[in-house]
């Protein structure tokens, strides 16, 4: 028996739906475009776009909580944990290869690290299951300026935190956190530069 036509219709919309719903939660195929623009990306300066400033959604309600002590991998593949990042403002970004958004906001992560110095740690945590497989190929295309590759990949974060990719977390000098945001964020933008202001 034939389905009517507003019947297919509204399975496809729903169909559709669920998929732009699903966003970045769950591993992909990696988007090979997006990959290889990367490296361009990263070494470009911060200029005047015609597109609007990509910004993710504020999230405060965990102001004050302790960073966990997850354990994860430093870029020598030495077990660390975020204790170790203490007595400096912490900006914390889970990511992951097959992450469209993720990599898009990565040069603008890099740029950040390299304007902030010493006043903030800037920290690129993976959440590929297959760890320095997927993530040392591409650091070394991208060839960023300050981030380093670090590793989750047990995806601790990620699930620890019930979050979808990318997140990103602000903790301050003590290791307790100011805010999160979910999403593709730009950090070359004017509303990153304020909420980042907040650390001090």
């Amino acid at each position: 028996m034939e389905l009517e036509p507003v019947l297919r219709s509204t399975i496809a919309l729903l169909l559709i739906t669920g998929l732009g719903i699903a966003g970045c939660d769950k591993p992909k195929a990696p988007d090979p475009q997006a990959t290889a623009t990367v490296a361009a990306e990263s070494t470009a300066g911060a200029e005047a776009s015609d597109e609007p400033e990509r910004v993710g959604t504020l999230d405060r309600s965990k102001k004050g909580q302790a960073a966990p002590d997850f354990a994860f991998l430093d870029p020598s593949g030495k077990q660390v944990t975020l204790a170790a990042f203490r007595g400096k403002p912490l900006l914390l970004n889970l990511w992951a290869t097959w992450c469209a958004p993720c990599v898009r906001e990565m040069p603008t992560l890099d740029r950040l690290a390299v304007r902030e110095g010493e006043k903030l740690q800037v920290l690129v945590v993976s959440q590929d299951l297959e760890g320095a497989e997927k993530v040392t190929p591409f650091f070394e295309k991208a060839k960023f300026a300050a981030l380093q590759p670090y590793l989750d990949p047990g995806v601790k974060f990620s699930t620890g935190y019930g979050v979808n990719l990318p997140t990103t977390i602000l903790y301050d000098a003590e290791g307790k956190e100011m805010w999160r945001v979910s999403g593709d964020m730009d950090w070359d933008g004017e509303t990153a530069a304020a909420w980042i202001a907040e650390a001090g």
